[in-house]
């Protein structure tokens, strides 16, 4: 017990630091929150560290330490940390600003229970938790886009928990187990299996915004404020991306998995932007951008247990998702929702208009930038495993992908009268640690591959 523990005390110190922030709420002081809700974030994030290469599980297999699950915490919590500062810009001075960032800090333990689930139980945990701070996260502006989005968000998101925790009814009595390790067992029960992973597909497909389980991402990106889009965008979508990954490592090939990942990915990149192309929010076309994103993820997906490269570009890919992804929400943050509102912004403001352009060119894909790394890698993956065509529909993609964001440099760049608000402190703060680590994953690729295959 004592040793399964100690393998435990990053996620136990994430619930620590989500009491504290909302103890500090309870007692009226927002600021001693969100420092409680940072610190102890950044604390968990060092107690990761110090296990990377572990290789094990807890509690009888029902958890995994491994190379998702503690990577999940490296990218998850800084970008936890990242997204509380930005939600500092948004709630600072409203009545329960401190319960912000405590539903923040439990939403995040929720995306690692998930990343590390070695058992059905903690799929529906991981998801539950989730689900139900976000729903509140999203709500809480208290007006009628918020109150709307929140509402399509919690029925989408309930009967997708529902959906999953039936199917999940078919895995227990094909194998007598919860645990996700004794799914090689359906070998010989192919319809119980099949069965089982679309009910999982539909709960983690919600949470990850996978086409055709997407419909609430755009009302709930639009209607919260942005800081919580922005967490919404990154922090619960790769870790439920991480235990889609986790399940599929134990399925039976023969259920015919990969075929069903390769078709999800194809749906979410292609309809993703060709959705954000007819967009004049900015916030809705990143929305849709994200969908899109999370298809590239299951290029990685549909070549785990069968290629070395899977992990490794799935993880990478992660961490320049979440760099590339919440640096460009922050600078929307700054500037405004619609595309009018970026008129003039590159011309105005020179710094801001390069790293936008500099996210928004990772999120295609071009070199030497995180993004392209984490793309090259997905599409090896899938090319490793036979699956030559879909890398060939991802390329397509990405080349649709720069007519997407073009949309929103092209104003940049635009000669106008208008003025150019600065941008706040936390916002700026956040732009600058983001465009830094995009460039840094991108030109230190072979560092970070390195150290993801030992």
């Amino acid at each position: 017990m004592g040793h399964d523990l100690a393998l435990l005390i990053p996620e136990i110190a994430v619930l620590l630091t989500a009491v504290g922030a909302l103890i500090a709420e309870m007692l009226r002081r927002p600021r001693i929150s969100l420092a409680v809700a940072a610190a102890g974030l950044l604390v968990a994030t060092g107690l990761t560290a110090s296990l990377l290469g572990t290789d094990t599980t807890v509690f009888g297999g029902s958890f995994r330490i491994d190379a998702l699950s503690l990577w999940a915490k490296l990218i998850l919590l800084p970008a936890t940390v990242l997204s509380l500062l930005l939600a500092r810009n948004d709630v600072a001075g409203t009545a329960r600003e401190g319960t912000v960032y405590s539903l923040m800090c439990l939403a995040t333990f929720g995306a690692l229970v998930l990343a590390g689930a070695g058992d059905a139980m903690f799929l529906v945990l991981g998801t539950l938790l989730t689900s139900l701070a976000t729903f509140a996260l999203v709500a809480y502006p208290d007006d009628d886009p918020a109150t709307e989005a929140a509402m399509k968000f919690f029925v989408f998101g309930s009967v997708a928990g529902a959906v999953m925790i039936f199917g999940l009814s078919y895995w227990f009595g094909a194998t007598g187990s919860t645990l996700l390790a004794d799914l090689a067992r359906m070998d010989a029960m192919p319809l119980a299996a099949i069965l089982g992973l679309v009910a999982v597909v539909v709960g983690l497909g919600y949470k990850a915004s996978l086409v055709p389980f997407h419909f609430w991402a755009p009302d709930a990106y639009e209607g919260a404020p942005l800081s919580i889009a922005a967490y919404l965008s990154v922090v619960p979508k790769v870790g439920a991306l991480f235990a889609l990954a986790q399940v599929v490592r134990d399925l039976p090939v023969d259920s015919g998995w990969p075929g069903v990942m390769a078709g999800l990915a194809v749906l979410s990149m292609t309809y993703g932007y060709l959705a954000a192309l007819v967009q004049d929010n900015v916030i809705r076309l990143l929305a849709y951008s994200s969908i899109a994103q999370s298809g590239y993820f299951l290029l990685g997906i549909v070549a785990v247990g069968s290629s070395e490269l899977a992990l490794p570009s799935i993880i990478l890919f992660a961490g320049a998702y979440a760099a590339m992804n919440l640096g460009a929400f922050a600078i929307a943050a700054a500037t405004g929702r619609t595309l009018d509102a970026f008129s003039g912004l590159g011309r105005a403001r020179v710094l801001m208009g390069i790293a936008m352009v500099i996210f928004l060119l990772s999120l295609v894909g071009i070199p030497p930038l995180a993004g392209f790394v984490g793309k090259f890698l997905l599409f090896a993956a899938a090319i490793d495993v036979q699956f030559t065509w879909l890398a060939v529909v991802a390329i397509a993609n990405s080349v649709l992908s720069l007519a997407v964001y073009l949309r929103i440099v092209v104003p940049m760049y635009r000669p106008t009268e208008t003025a150019t608000v600065a941008p706040g402190t936390w916002p700026g703060i956040v732009v600058m640690i983001t465009f830094a680590a995009t460039l840094i994953i991108g030109l230190a690729a072979q560092f970070f591959l390195a150290g993801l295959v030992t």
